[in-house]
């Protein structure tokens, strides 16, 4: 194999730390630990304990996440390195103002954007448009999103499907039996599009079932406010896991309800897969692009 005169420097605004379980984040941090060293120099942010895998790696700089002012922290960084490529915008001011300077100081960064989320009048409008339109090569992660990228866009994304982390999420070696009732699991943000009062609401409707509620967001006190008001005695708030221990719960439980409305190709539904969890979700999207 040739190696090439000089390294690749690449730049994502995708954090390292091993606890941020975002999906976006976990994607980037597989692709990061994956990539050659000895070809790759990766930038990306870390505000503290990075994936040991990144952390470890040779050229590798791990910019520090402020409480103030990153945007402009960052796009200075991006500025004076003039990466190569600007891998996996996440839709925030960083990425807005890289658009803006590009032209100016970044000519010669090639933008790559991994679309994660179907494109419809909602999702596509703004920032989300010009990161596609603008960037020199678009991905998707499933069919069906780059489906709905030409439908709006008249480009036909590359489907790279996003996998599971097999330390975390493998299916249960002996009798997973720890409860004496039908265990019932959300795993996900708690925001208006995964719609997680349905969960609570199915609780009162299956009082001789356990749910499990993981993940953390703007509508998790509504949440709780619900489960109150309904008497859910069975509602467990697990809040925000490690992929361990998301792990450990897919194994434990014996569904997996997921009431987004909203998705592309969602991680916790190939997790649950790998846990050997069956999935009750909505038929609005579909994931592997199987469906007519």
């Amino acid at each position: 194999m040739t190696r090439l005169s000089r390294l690749i420097r690449i730049f994502t605004p995708s954090v390292a730390d091993e606890a941020n379980t975002n999906a976006q984040n976990l994607t980037v941090k597989e692709v990061v630990a994956r990539l050659d060293p000895e070809l790759f120099h990766v930038t990306m942010i870390s505000s503290r304990n990075p994936d040991p895998r990144i952390a470890q790696r040779k050229n590798t700089i791990l910019l520090p996440y402020y409480k103030h002012g990153n945007a402009l922290h960052l796009l200075l960084r991006v500025i004076a390195a003039r990466p190569d490529i600007y891998f996996f915008p996440r839709y925030g001011p960083l990425d807005r103002a890289f658009l803006s300077a590009r032209k100016y100081v970044s000519r010669n960064t090639a933008l790559i954007t991994y679309v994660v989320m179907m494109m419809n009048e909602e999702t596509s409008d703004g920032l989300v448009g010009r990161l596609i339109m603008e960037a020199d090569r678009v991905y998707a992660n499933s069919t069906f999103v780059s489906g709905t990228v030409y439908a709006k866009f008249g480009l036909r994304p590359d489907p790279v499907y996003d996998g599971v982390d097999p330390r975390f999420f493998f299916p249960p070696s002996a009798d997973k039996r720890t409860s004496s009732r039908t265990v019932v699991l959300y795993a996900g943000s708690f925001q208006a599009r995964k719609r997680v009062e349905l969960v609570v609401e199915q609780a009162a409707r299956r009082p001789d079932a356990e749910f499990r509620l993981a993940g953390q967001g703007l509508t998790e006190p509504g949440c709780r406010l619900l489960a109150k008001q309904l008497g859910c005695a069975n509602v467990v708030f697990l809040g925000h896991l490690t992929p361990a221990q998301l792990g450990e719960q897919m194994r434990e439980a014996d569904v997996f309800l997921f009431p987004s409305m909203l998705e592309g190709h969602p991680q916790v539904l190939i997790q649950a897969t790998g846990c050997g969890l069956p999935s009750v979700a909505m038929s609005v999207y579909r994931p592997h692009g199987l469906c007519p």
